[in-house]
């Protein structure tokens, strides 16, 4: 039966790209009956479109979901670079930065920042300011292996 549902579908499609006048439904699905289909594939068919015009609009509502792009400043844009700012941006769509570890390495780059920021300079920051946020995410278990306690550190 596969293989008939995926004859439909490719004639659905003919019927498509070529240069007729438009079918409805119901004329389509009378042209399948005419050509020897049964209703239960031309169903089949018809469902089958469906889902998959769901999951590609499902897929498009995940690539629609990427952060937001942050605005810089012109003061930002003055202190940083073209580079550092290309750089912040591009972890924040990869997912290594959420926006308030942007936002605190952005505040550090204009606390520090005397001349324009570059890259290297922004990957030291960010390097620095990661380690710190990660810090605090193990200090418990520093903590236990510092004090030799152990078994709190399996619990």
């Amino acid at each position: 039966m596969r293989e008939r549902v995926l004859a439909i579908v490719t004639l659905i499609a003919r019927y498509v790209m070529e240069d007729r006048d438009p079918l409805t439904e119901s004329d389509l699905v009378e042209e399948l009956l005419a050509v020897g289909f049964e209703a239960e594939e031309i169903d089949a068919a018809f469902s089958w479109m469906e889902s998959l015009s769901l999951q590609t609009s499902t897929q498009t509502d995940v690539l629609l979901s990427l952060p937001p792009q942050r605005i810089f400043t012109p003061e930002e844009i003055q202190l940083i670079s073209c580079e550092a700012r290309g750089f912040l941006s591009r972890l924040r769509s990869l997912g290594i930065l959420d926006e308030h570890a942007q936002e605190e390495i952005i505040d550090r780059a204009m606390q520090v920042a005397e001349d324009e920021l570059s890259l290297k300079e922004m990957k030291t920051l960010t390097a620095l300011t990661l380690f710190a946020r990660s810090h605090e995410d193990w200090r418990r278990e520093v903590d236990c292996f510092m004090e030799d306690d152990w078994s709190r550190l399996y619990h």
